[in-house]
């Protein structure tokens, strides 16, 4: 082959990669061998470096044995994100979402979940590609880009080495480490990865923080920030801004003043930032019109700066049981930003014109400045929705108009919930419970987490603003972030109905999404409902960020972005000025690229969160279970059998939202017989099926593992901490269920 000496060193682009290795006999060459084909020098050779780095991250080219660089058989080599399930089974996290490539943990070399990596696919499987996804497998030949490499553990020893047990337990091996003089055993201990070459040895890392004995529940927040990397505090340069910030309190711009109509917000008791508020008009032809108002984050918060910067890198806040991470400094989310009682602040709103049936017939956009004139709790409105006269607590001051309002948006919310629903949106509100912690680490209580009709009136209000700003946006052809939230593929929807069907229940064809819609309806006062819809949401893909129009499959909307938590979301910030730049002719909109990027990140900022969340709560909820077993008498939990197999039944605590195992030895000490056609236990005469209520005790908590086992509360042998009490099989599924996504 000929070299290409026309091509200059600023020409070399992906196109032009391309083009190389898609050249007739090309064979696979290393990065300096394409560097001599082009006669690249010096700083051009660090370029085409990063260059194919970059196109092999994304997948566009792989690299092969001894450095080389190829197209690859797409049938064969295939670049993703390896995802790993607690039974150490591993996924391919591709760019085609509907593909499910698994990968087994011997065919997983020496990659760590999240590790980018490329898999040559099984030749046996590859030919099926076309026709069952579901038949995919493959193994990983290298490992491209390390996803993490701070790992929070607590530290073990032999007696001869030291090693470090993760506390994420998809991790399928411990890590070496070198004795630490800071460290003791049985600390939990940051860790640094530093070699895995030989899958069959353990992965090698280095101690870089010891944060405290793993026994003491103080240290289990701070464990799960630096597991997940979560940022504690804000650098200088970001207080400082926010402290100048301020100064642009004076300096309002073009707004509508808006503080004589009565607006007002509605939060939790504990909320500290208040970034939407609400109200409600007639126009001159008696039609309501809804008043979204949302603090205008975007006239603090200017684009560059070192404020916006870490805003950006945050992506969102974090909600952990005992504190918030904020994205914003505490000047902004609880003070300038926050639609305080009585004082002035900044908002940008929406007024959505409704018919008499909740049907939205137009809406307008502007930058105001209100003045809420009450922060109400959920308990005041759920108080006034429920009584005709004003309840006790309902701030004071509110005359009897005013308090008409919020029941006449609660009447519209209502309206705008049945037409979603109509429109076969998806009923998906999981039953939750809010876990409380005190001021040891532990768990104080579990109440449960409140979905009533003040919550709706709110959620729904919410919806129609971001579903108006959205489709304004797009009618205009504006390049935006949307919330998208694609239907799921007809794989997930078949494997969703076979383990439908084997909770008793008949859910026909889930690819009609009629079908769908009807089974939510019909399980509503089913036991297994929350397992049925935790099933559905497993099914569904996730809600994410997007640069493209996708609709929202979950709401049932054509349109939809994030527009109403600026305080706490990057996104909605991003569509804030999108919005004013397009209101006032001006430029200053993020380009599409941008939003590209922006979208990527902030949905991976998103994910991570809610797992740091996750996780925080499940250890909490197995201290919780490891007090009960040194408690006197033994607690009693509530729970319902999920699952049926051979050697024990699967149940759920109905607070704890937990899953453990029961084995068939703590059922009877006669034999068990299990009927695989019906999912069901036989024992003497008991019979045990999925959704039956039972009440247990807890017998063996293995926190490592995040295993639990139970007892029938009539059967309740001596309980034991050990996990090597009896030997029971390990492959059980996933003990904590994932929380619904946000919308």
């Amino acid at each position: 082959m000929a070299k290409n000496k026309h091509i200059q060193t600023n020409r070399i682009d992906n196109e032009t990669i391309i083009a190389l290795l898609t050249e007739s006999g090309y064979t696979p060459m290393t990065a300096a061998e394409i560097a001599s084909r082009f006669e690249l020098r010096g700083g051009a050779i660090q370029s085409l470096r990063r260059l194919l780095r970059k196109m092999t991250l994304k997948g566009e080219i792989v690299r092969v044995r001894h450095n080389r660089y190829t197209l690859g058989a797409p049938a064969d080599i295939i670049t993703g994100r390896l995802q790993v399930s607690r039974s150490k089974m591993g996924f391919l996290e591709t760019a085609d979402s509907d593909q499910r490539i698994r990968i087994t943990p011997e065919n997983q070399g020496t990659a760590l979940p999240g590790d980018t990596v490329s898999v040559r696919l099984d030749s046996a499987t590859s030919d099926k590609r076309a026709n069952d996804d579901r038949a995919l497998t493959g193994k990983v030949i290298r490992v491209l880009e390390r996803a993490q490499r701070w790992i929070v553990g607590t530290l073990r020893s032999t007696g001869r080495f030291w090693y470090v047990v993760p506390i994420d337990p998809v991790y399928d091996k411990d890590f070496y480490v070198a004795e630490h003089e800071s460290a003791a055993v049985n600390d939990r201990v940051v860790i640094k990865f530093v070699n895995w070459e030989n899958r069959h040895v353990n992965p090698e890392a280095e101690i870089v923080e010891v944060i405290g004995p793993a026994d003491s529940p103080s240290t289990d927040t701070l464990a799960i920030i630096r597991h997940y990397d979560l940022p504690e505090t804000f650098p200088d340069e970001v207080l400082r801004d926010a402290e100048l910030a301020a100064d642009r309190q004076n300096q309002p711009g073009r707004r509508r003043d808006f503080r004589k109509p009565f607006v007002f917000t509605v939060d939790p008791v504990t909320a500290r930032d208040f970034d939407d508020a609400l109200s409600l008009e007639r126009d001159g032809d008696g039609r309501r019109v809804l008043g979204v108002h949302i603090a205008d984050v975007s006239h603090y918060v200017r684009p560059g700066s070192a404020l916006d910067r870490e805003a950006y890198r945050r992506g969102n806040s974090v909600y952990l049981p005992d504190r918030v991470l904020p994205m914003l400094p505490e000047q902004l989310s609880n003070g300038l930003c926050s639609l305080r009682p009585d004082e002035d602040r900044f908002a940008f709103s929406t007024w959505i014109t409704l018919d008499d049936h909740g049907t939205p017939l137009h809406w307008q956009f502007r930058r105001t400045i209100i003045r809420s004139r009450a922060r109400l709790t959920y308990e005041h409105v759920m108080a006034l929705l429920q009584n005709d006269t004003i309840p006790d607590g309902i701030p004071a001051g509110l005359s009897a108009d005013e308090l008409d309002i919020i029941r006449e948006i609660h009447r519209l919310a209502q309206q705008l919930r049945a037409r979603r629903f109509a429109a076969n949106a998806l009923d998906l509100e999981v039953p939750e419970w809010e876990v409380r912690i005190d001021r040891n680490g532990l768990i104080s209580e579990i109440v449960p987490r409140v979905s009533d009709v003040s919550h709706q009136m709110v959620e729904e209000c919410m919806i129609a603003a971001n579903e108006a700003v959205d489709t304004e946006l797009s009618r205009r052809g504006v390049s935006l972030l949307h919330r998208v939230h694609e239907a799921p593929s007809d794989i997930k929807l078949q494997e969703l109905a076979v383990s439908l069907t084997e909770m008793g229940l008949q859910p026909g064809d889930l690819r009609h999404r009629r079908n769908l819609v009807q089974l939510l309806r019909e399980v509503r006062e089913h036991p297994l409902k929350r397992h049925v819809h935790i099933e559905i949401l497993k099914s569904m893909k996730r809600a994410e960020y997007s640069a493209e129009t996708g609709g929202h499959f979950g709401l049932s909307k054509k349109f939809y972005t994030h527009f109403t938590s600026p305080i706490r979301r990057y996104p909605d910030l991003i569509v804030h000025r999108i919005l004013a730049a397009n209101l006032n002719g001006r430029g200053g909109a993020p380009r599409r690229p941008e939003l590209e990027a922006a979208a990527v990140h902030c949905s991976a900022t998103e994910r991570n969160a809610e797992a740091a969340e996750r996780a925080l709560i499940e250890i909490k909820k197995f201290r919780y279970l490891q007090q009960a077993l040194t408690t006197q008498p033994p607690p009693v939990f509530k729970a319902h059998i999920v699952h049926v197999v051979n050697f024990g039944m699967f149940i759920e605590l109905e607070e704890l939202q937990i899953q453990g195992l029961v084995h068939v030895s703590e059922i009877s000490p006669d034999f068990v017989r299990f009927d695989a056609a019906h999912q069901t236990l036989h024992a003497r005469n008991q019979r045990y099926h999925v959704g039956m209520p039972l009440t247990v005790q807890v017998v063996r908590v293995d926190f490592d593992k995040r295993q639990v086992d139970f007892v029938p509360a009539e059967r309740t042998p001596a309980p034991s901490s050990k996990a090597s009490r009896s030997p029971k099989p390990d492959n059980r599924r996933s003990q904590q269920r994932r929380k619904p996504r946000r919308r």
